[in-house]
């Protein structure tokens, strides 16, 4: 355990934003997973709906620095190809 007052702050600010982060990505996944959803029952209207909302929590999450912005990219690039994909 920390003994120094600003090692005990920091303990503190890490687990804040710990669980924060942990927030963010849970409703990014809760997001992403929707789109895949639509696009195994074949709905082209719902699954673009949903990657829309996909990715403005993806970029989002990526102007708060959750994730790295070429992660971002590739799973929206990935989402995208999938859901333009569809018959």
């Amino acid at each position: 355990m920390a003994n120094i007052k600003s090692a005990k702050k920091r303990i503190l600010v890490i687990n804040t934003r710990t669980e924060r982060n942990k927030a963010i990505r849970s409703k990014v996944k809760t997001y992403v997973k929707k789109v895949y959803q639509n696009i195994e029952s074949g709905d082209k209207n719902a699954a673009g709906e949903a990657l829309r909302e996909a990715t403005r929590e993806l970029s989002k999450a990526c102007s708060k620095g959750v994730y790295h912005k070429n992660t971002v990219s590739r799973k929206i690039s990935r989402m995208a190809a999938a859901v333009n994909k569809m018959a």
